[in-house]
């Protein structure tokens, strides 16, 4: 049901309720990268969302090495959107800043929107 549930809180943007429901999966099954990939992506947007750059860097780079063994699809996901979407983002994410305070939140690079969906294929 977490599972589930992440995908909603994911295309709300709650990226923080995803974080709490799926480190609960995860809790359960430390050895599924899979699980801690999709988590260290949504940390990693919740970091950007309140100016931590440097975070966001390392948690994306962190998610797309934990997901690539996934592709292309895992447990309904497709992981070749998703590893697209991270590449993309490390690339408009500024590379020499590491935060920002929250009043400049605004003059970061807007990333780019992702909507995941499970395909039953």
């Amino acid at each position: 049901m977490e599972y589930y549930d992440f995908f909603i809180s994911f295309n709300q943007g709650e990226y923080y309720s995803c974080h709490d429901l799926l480190e609960d999966m995860w809790m359960e099954e430390k050895g599924n990268l899979f699980l801690k990939g999709l988590l260290q992506l949504s940390v990693a947007l919740y970091h950007y969302s309140y100016g931590n750059v440097k975070g966001t860097r390392i948690m994306m780079a962190v998610a797309k090495e934990y997901l690539l063994p996934y592709r292309p699809k895992h447990w309904g996901l497709n992981l070749e959107t998703v590893i697209s979407f991270i590449e993309e983002c490390l690339s408009i994410i500024p590379d020499k800043v590491d935060t920002v305070p929250y009043s400049a939140i605004g003059s970061l690079p807007r990333l780019p929107e992702i909507f995941l969906y499970l395909d039953e294929d």
